[in-house]
Parts: C-alpha cells; structure tokens; sequence
C-alpha cells in the first residue's frame, strides 16, 4: 500500500512538473505540424517518418493520459471533469488503425488532437469555459436578431419581390439577402436596385442594419466579455485559495481589502510592541 501511494505521489508531481507539461504542448505543437505536413504531396520516404512521428506522438499520449489518470488519488473524479473526458476521447480515438474502413475517422480525430492544447493551457480553458458559459445568454440574443430577420425577410419578400427574385423570391431567400446586407457583402447594390424603384427603401436597410450590426452584434460582445470578465475574477480568487466550497469567488477588491485591513492589524500589533 505504501508503494502504490508513493508511485501515485511520484505520478502527480511529475504530471503538475512544468517541463513535463512544456514537453506535452511540445508534442501537441508537433502532432499539428503534422497533421499539416501529411496534406503536401511528400516523397515515400518522408511518409515513413511521418507515419513513424506519428505513432511516437499517439503513444506518448497515451503514457501522459495513463500518468494523469494514475496521478488522480479518486479515479472517479477524474471523469467528472470535461476536459479529461475530452482528453481521454481524443486519445482513445488516435489509437483507431490508420487504414481499412475507419481511416476517415482516424484522421479526424487525429486532427482533433490540435485542440488538446486548449486542455493543456489554463489561459485558453478559460477563454472556452467563458464562451461555453455565455452560448445561454446569447441564445436569447439570437432568438431575437430571428424575429428581426423573419419580420424584415417578409417585408423585403412582399415589397421588393417583384424588382429581383433571386434576391426577395420568398422568405426564406430574403433572410439570406438580409444575411449578406447585415455582413455588409455589397449591400449598397442590392439596397440602390431597390431605391430605383422606391426611393425611400434605404431606411428599411439602414434600420435593420442599425439593429442587427450595431444593436445586437454589441449585445453579443458584451454578453462575451461579462462572462469572461467573471471566468477571470474566479480564476484569480482560485488562484488566491479564496474561493469557498459552493460560495462565491472573492473579488480582487476583497482581497486587496482583506490585505489592507491585515496591515493595518499588523501595525497596530508593532506599535503596542
């Protein structure tokens, strides 16, 4: 029993070692040059090396996600997180044999081992827990920007239909139309073909594009930054030990509170001394 504990002791310290974590971002970064060099019309030679970098990329892989797993003192916590599920998936996946039916699937997935630099660098996982975290909120943005567009597609539909139908045929043509006016890919053309016939129609660009461009593509981005904002608060209160089982995360102004008022004690303390 002492020995399985010291092993598992030797395990996490060399799975939290930051060289050994430099190496497996090493061998990520070269897992993806790979990936890239495999796309190039390449001589049989180089495709040996290559098959043979790859397989030496997939078994170290499979120590490292072996070394974590073992590393972990309660294996069934290990799955609870996301991001070793995802892991596991993506090495599990590398592992499937190159050729016979399953080599479209291989390689995909072998592409996919790209993304465990994201796992590996706590500065992207937080980038994509934050966005993850804010898709809700921004559903209901989208929701919205679609009933904007249903209710412009079928005016456009039942106004403009009969000066260009391969752009205002129907509805679902028109929001397709509307799409290309919102990502300003030549809008002045379709909004000026329209004007030759009634002149007034460039308010009914300018306000869908003020809704949709300035309105709601604002509510997105500020929906993004709140959430990112909150991802970085915990992540510093975490860094700080201040983040309680179930609570919420001190704020880098309690903190930085907590740190006065400790000074102010200390010195008080000096001073009776």
């Amino acid at each position: 029993m002492n020995f399985v504990q010291s092993a598992q002791k030797q395990l996490k310290r060399i799975d939290s070692s930051k060289v050994f974590q430099g190496i497996v971002i090493a061998v990520i970064l070269l897992s993806a040059l790979l990936i890239g060099a495999k796309t190039h019309n390449l001589s049989a030679n180089a495709i040996a090396v290559l098959l043979v970098l790859d397989v030496a990329v997939t078994v170290f892989f499979a120590v490292e996600i072996s070394i974590r797993y073992l590393a972990c003192p309660d294996k069934k916590r290990f799955f609870k997180s996301g991001w070793n599920i995802f892991d596991t998936v993506i090495v599990i996946g590398s592992l499937i044999p190159s050729g016979g039916t399953g080599v479209l699937l291989a390689r995909l997935l072998r592409v996919f081992r790209v993304l465990r630099l994201v796992s590996m660098v706590p500065e992207l996982r937080l980038l994509i827990n934050a966005l993850l975290k804010a898709i809700p909120r921004m559903g209901y943005i989208a929701l919205l920007m679609f009933v904007i567009f249903y209710i412009y597609a079928a005016i456009g539909s039942m106004v403009f239909h009969s000066i260009n139908e391969v752009l205002w045929g129907d509805v679902s043509i028109s929001m397709l139309t509307l799409f290309r006016v919102a990502t300003f890919e030549d809008w002045t053309d379709v909004m000026y073909e329209t004007m030759a016939v009634h002149p007034m129609s460039w308010i009914y660009y300018l306000t869908f594009i003020f809704l949709t461009a300035f309105i709601f593509l604002n509510m997105m981005v500020g929906t993004v930054l709140e959430v990112m904002g909150q991802e970085h608060e915990q992540f510093r209160a975490e860094q700080h030990g201040e983040s309680g089982d179930g609570g919420e995360p001190a704020s880098r102004a309690q903190i930085e509170k907590l740190e006065n008022e400790l000074a102010e004690i200390k010195a008080l303390l000096l001073q009776k001394s």
